[in-house]
């Protein structure tokens, strides 16, 4: 309950009261009364609303009742040993019917039975209720205790400390073996408050002298920075400054103006020399927009010449080369402009790298080389696909895949009709195979535990700790160990997968260097860069495997986008990398 443990008993002053109010009012002389007044008191005292408090009175009466019942009948008679006094006058046997006593004690043995039951209910459930009010105290004794525990300012935990009192005083009786150990322990914590109260305030004193003197050597570095020639560090000290002011309490009232006055002079010092360093930038940067626009205008002009031969072609590209170095000697224009200048000027050399690699694809002495090998691949497909060798010839038919997709260009008149001619072999037998597919190699079962285990996936919710990453590695292992699933559902089934997990890529925690080292933005991007491409090339290969039906042409052009997006975005982190990679050679 509590850490004060008190084994001694001590009865509450109002269960005293309580008692001694009963013994008053059962010093009643009742041996006087008939037997007939007797049982008029006790049916009066059964009304009463106060019944349940006057037990001593109820005794009283039980007691005179016999007394008078057995000396009634010994003078009438009766035998003695008939009439029982105390408790066991209950449980004695029905009396003769020609006892003239009988009914008289029936009638009181009934309403003296009654009050009995009503008592033991009223007694059980009083010793509830206080009960019930140990726990409520031994709780307002525990909160005290724990306020006392935070140290926090008086200020903010002496309405607390009213509250709590106020609880205390609102909660009734508790049993009496309880009553000293509880009450002597909330004794002891509030007199364990008023102490800390008269602590607290020494400290605070003490703490506003160490803050007041934190704050004055703030001041004194402040004042130093301002004799600093490197604007730019001087200034992002400053900021750690201000920074660790924040982090210091208060100070003393008639010290608070004057300190802070003081910190902020030396501070509007710093402000205004980087304000006069950012206005002579902004002069250069507007000097180098005007120097990158005059650049994309000769870019521009590039262009948009008509090129015949290849000699041309070569030497406008050394022009477009000796352009782009100048352009990497010029600084940074504003933040407003830069993107948008840099935007102009990729722009006009990605139109002119265009037009020339269109030129030279049209010419390329390695497109006849490249019909020749697809159409051997073609043939090699033909003479595999009624292959009944699952395991062997699925192999070929991937490593023929794989050659397909190395090979460049051929004659658009033929890429089309050559594509149809090998997927058309590579459906074939992946169908066969699919058709013939031994228990082992359920490709449908394995299609289904993909599915569901996608659902698993999509069901995770992220934790924000390690435990993703851990869960993440054990869904790309068990979706290892699962095996093929059929030919023409693995791309939507792989697709559905990489979009489930998509969402651990979010998750994960930023990447470091060796030794922990974090990554700076150059190198992060640089990563990204590396990335993207990996992506590209695996849009690629998924368009290799898609079918050139109807029914498949949706996905195409979607895959499609993506690689046209990816490509423009890795453009956009080519040339971030460039910047950065200037910038530090600036600085």
């Amino acid at each position: 309950m509590s850490d004060v443990i008190i084994p001694d008993v001590e009865i509450p002053s109002d269960v005293l009261v309580a008692e001694a109010a009963e013994l008053a009012e059962s010093a009643v002389n009742y041996s006087e009364k008939t037997l007939a007044e007797l049982v008029t008191l006790f049916e009066e005292l059964m009304q009463n609303e106060d019944r349940m408090k006057m037990s001593k009175e109820a005794e009283a009466l039980k007691a005179a009742f016999y007394k008078r019942l057995q000396k009634e009948k010994a003078d009438a008679g009766y035998a003695a040993p008939e009439t029982v006094e105390g408790d066991d006058a209950e449980d004695m046997p029905e009396v003769a019917q020609d006892n003239p006593f009988a009914v008289i004690e029936a009638g009181f043995k009934e309403q003296y039975n009654k009050y009995k039951k009503e008592r033991a209910e009223y007694n059980k459930a009083l010793e509830k209720e206080r009960e019930d009010n140990l726990a409520r105290k031994e709780a307002v004794i525990a909160d005290l205790k724990a306020l006392l525990e935070k140290q926090e300012d008086v200020n903010a935990t002496f309405p607390a400390f009213r509250e709590i009192q106020e609880r205390w005083r609102a909660i009734g009786p508790v049993p009496a073996q309880n009553y000293r150990n509880v009450t002597e322990t909330y004794q002891l914590y509030v007199e364990q408050f008023y102490d800390m109260v008269k602590i607290n305030r020494e400290l605070r004193d003490l703490d506003f002298r160490k803050n007041l003197e934190a704050k004055e050597q703030l001041c004194k570095e402040a004042e130093a920075l301002a004799e600093n020639e490197n604007v730019v560090e001087a200034f992002r000290e400053l900021q750690k400054l201000h920074e660790q002011w924040k982090e210091y309490g208060p100070v003393a009232k008639e010290f608070r103006e004057s300190v802070w006055e003081r910190f902020k002079a030396a501070t509007a010092v710093i402000n205004k020399r980087y304000q006069a360093h950012f206005e002579g930038i902004k002069e250069q940067q507007a000097d180098n927009l005007a120097k990158k626009t005059v650049l994309c205008e000769k870019v521009e002009e590039i262009a948009a010449r008509e090129i015949a031969d290849s000699n041309e072609w070569n030497a406008c590209s050394k022009e477009i080369e000796e352009i782009q170095k100048e352009w990497r000697t010029i600084g940074f224009a504003s933040k407003k402009e830069n993107q948008k200048i840099y935007d102009r000027f990729r722009a006009a050399c990605d139109k002119f790298y265009e037009r020339k690699r269109e030129f030279y694809n049209e010419y390329k002495d390695s497109i006849n080389a490249n019909l020749d090998k697809k159409i051997a691949l073609c043939e090699q497909a033909e003479a595999l696909m009624t292959s009944t060798e699952w395991k062997k010839t699925t192999d070929l038919f991937i490593a023929l895949q794989k050659q397909w997709k190395e090979i460049g260009a051929v004659p658009r008149k033929k890429s089309e009709q050559l594509w149809k001619r090998f997927r058309a072999a590579c459906d074939y037998f992946f169908a066969e195979r699919d058709k013939h597919a031994k228990p082992e190699n359920d490709y449908y079962g394995n299609l289904k535990a993909k599915q569901r285990m996608i659902e698993e996936i999509k069901a995770y919710e992220l934790k924000g700790d390690e435990s993703d990453q851990q869960a993440m590695r054990e869904f790309q292992k068990r979706w290892q160990e699962i095996g093929f699933v059929p030919f023409k559902e693995k791309d939507n089934v792989a697709k559905a997968y990489k979009e489930a997990m998509a969402k651990f890529a979010v998750a994960r925690p930023q990447r470091k260097g060796r030794g922990g080292r974090q990554l700076s933005e150059q190198e992060r991007l640089i990563q990204k860069y590396h990335q993207l491409e990996q992506d590209i090339v695996t849009y690629e290969n998924n368009i290799g495997f898609f079918s050139t039906s109807k029914a498949s042409e949706p996905l195409i052009r979607q895959m499609e986008q993506r690689i046209a997006e990816a490509k423009a975005e890795l453009e956009a982190l080519a040339a971030q990398i460039r910047e950065l990679a200037q910038a530090k050679e600036q600085e």
